[in-house]
This record gives structure tokens, sequence and C-alpha cells, in this order.
């Protein structure tokens, strides 16, 4: 995700799940929530001589192995300025996402490429339109150089997209065994910014639906066959901001619909973040700022990233979703 708040964030899901319950009655043609499949092969499967007939499944994430993960701010542990205790942008390490709970957990090597902003488009193309990775979109639509990546460290330096990245890692460390991925919620931000209605009517909404699609099958395609990696791939869904609102549930569904149907081709496993996050703020009236899932901001309220409890929450989904 990008830096925005968490007011201007619920304004664009509510927009959306509004768009939905027109959508899903018209052929929006997504997948909504459902669970990308394990059960589609093809696409490069037995390419690799050296794992002939073997697909994902069947290389179980060990001790000691590789594990790259990819994505956004989520991904990253990103903390809005005004979080408490005040971030420190200069020491990547500071931040802390699912991806070093889970290498902690499952006592895995973790090289975490994510990228605060990052589109599904600028994860392919570096000079691609961000949310605020490499470059931003200004107030007239224009895209303009800066972003986190110009002025701050990740947790990973590397030239180039986040695919490239992720290409040579995986063709340079064979012993890798997890991957895991989230993007998509920065094109749905770019839009609300950019478009006459905010990205609350269909013919705005679904071209960006269907980018991320077709985006992810493009990243994973790469990641099958050209890297020729035949480790565990999991989707990392995004989670609701308010599990107590309809509208919101659903905007999340299309969003993790879209991610899911364009990973269903490649062998994957999905980490349901949203469910869990919704389970544990049951007793918090279905509100996931006052259960603590969400960064606590020094105004009041929350903002839109995880807190750690809330990043414990994701790496708990990615955990489950692992054959071990």
């Amino acid at each position: 995700m990008g830096k925005g708040t968490g007011k201007r964030t619920g304004r664009w899901l509510a927009g959306v799940g509004a768009v939905l319950v027109v959508a899903l009655g018209t052929g929006l043609g997504v997948a909504f929530g459902g669970t990308a499949g394990a059960d589609s092969h093809g696409h490069g499967r037995g390419r690799d001589p050296q794992a002939s007939g073997v697909d994902g499944r069947d290389l179980a994430v060990l001790p000691g192995t590789d594990y790259l993960a990819l994505g956004d701010s989520v991904a990253f542990g990103y903390r809005e300025p005004t979080t408490v205790p005040a971030p420190n942008y200069q020491d990547a390490a500071s931040f802390v996402g699912y991806p070093e709970d889970v290498a902690a957990a499952l006592h895995l090597k973790v090289t975490n490429a994510s990228c605060p902003g990052e589109t599904s488009s600028s994860f392919i193309d570096a000079s691609a339109e961000s949310n605020g990775c490499e470059n931003h979109v200004s107030s007239t639509g224009q895209v303009e150089p800066g972003g986190y990546r110009t002025l701050y460290p990740l947790h990973v330096a590397y030239q180039g997209s986040q695919l490239a990245f992720a290409l040579h890692f995986l063709k340079t460390h064979r012993d890798t065994r997890l991957v895991t991925l989230a993007i998509g919620a920065n094109d749905g931000f770019i839009c609300q910014d950019t478009t006459p209605d905010h990205c609350t009517t269909p013919s705005e909404l679904d071209p960006v639906l269907a980018r991320i699609t077709k985006n992810v099958g493009i990243i994973l395609r790469d990641i099958r066959d050209e890297a020729h990696y035949r480790g565990q791939i999991v989707i990392v869904n995004y989670y609701s901001l308010d599990s107590a609102n309809p509208l919101d549930n659903a905007a999340t569904a299309a969003l993790n619909g879209a991610m899911d149907a364009g990973a269903k081709p490649y062998d994957v496993e999905i980490a349901h973040g949203h469910a869990l996050f919704a389970a544990d703020s049951t007793y918090s009236k279905d509100d996931e700022c006052t259960a603590g899932l969400l960064t606590q901001l020094s105004s009041g309220g929350c903002g839109v990233h995880p807190s750690p409890a809330g990043q414990s929450v994701l790496a708990q989904a990615v955990e489950e979703a692992v054959h071990l």
C-alpha cells in the first residue's frame, strides 16, 4: 500500500463496495473471494530438467532454506509518519513485516524485496506509475520522479524493477523454497486519486481489477517459466479495514479476487489475511482499529497499515498456507 490515511482509503473502499453490488450481478470478470488453484497446472511445468514432474507443493519449506518476499508497504512493514513510536525511515531494519515474522517462525533466510507504494505495473517496470515507490502521480495525473526508494533504503538494495530482482534472485538462489506476493492495493489508490468518480464506477474500477489480474499473471509466469522456480508460492490476501462494513468487505474481496485470479494458473496457495483479520477483531465489534491490528496514529485513530499485531496475523495466514 501507499502512504495514505485511513479516511482516504475508507472512502475508496466504500465506493468500490457500492459498485460491486451492481458489478457482481453483471459479470465483472474477476473470481471474487476464491482460492487460487493448486489444482490448475501448466504454464511451464516440467521445463526445468531438475524439477520435471514436480510442482511447488511437493517441495517442502525446510529450515535454513531461502524465502523471497515480494510486494508493497504491507510486506515491507511500513508505518505512517505519525505512528507511535515515530518511524525511522533511514533504518530499514526497524520495519518488521510479516515476512520477518514468517522467517523467524519457520527458521528461513528471508530476503524482503518489497517497496512501499509499489503497484502491479511498477513491480514489472520500474518506470511505470507507482504510488510512491520510485515515482508518484501528481495532482494533475502526471507521473513524476521521486518516491520512498529514492529517499530511503529498502530491506535489500537493487537496481531496476522488483520483478527483475526476483528473477535474478531465484536463478542464483536455487535453495529457495518459499515466495510470497501481495500487490495491487496501490493500483486502486492511484485510480481513486486520478479519476473523476474516484474509482467508484464500473468504468473506472473494472480496468484496475483487470490490470491487477493481468500483471500478477505476468509476474508469476516469469517466476515459473523464466526463473524455473518450482518452490511454493503464497499469495497474501489483503485485509479489511472495517470488517463490520459489508461494502469494505466487498471491496477487499474484489482486490483479493483480482490478485488470486491472476495467480490461479501458477500452482499457488492463498494466505487468507482477510479472514484472519476479521476473526481477530470479532471481540472488538469487528473493528480492526480497536482490535489493535492497524497502526496507531498520534493524532488518534488508525492508519491503513498493519500494526505489529496485524503483521503477526498475516504471518499466521502465510504459515497456515505453507507446506512443511
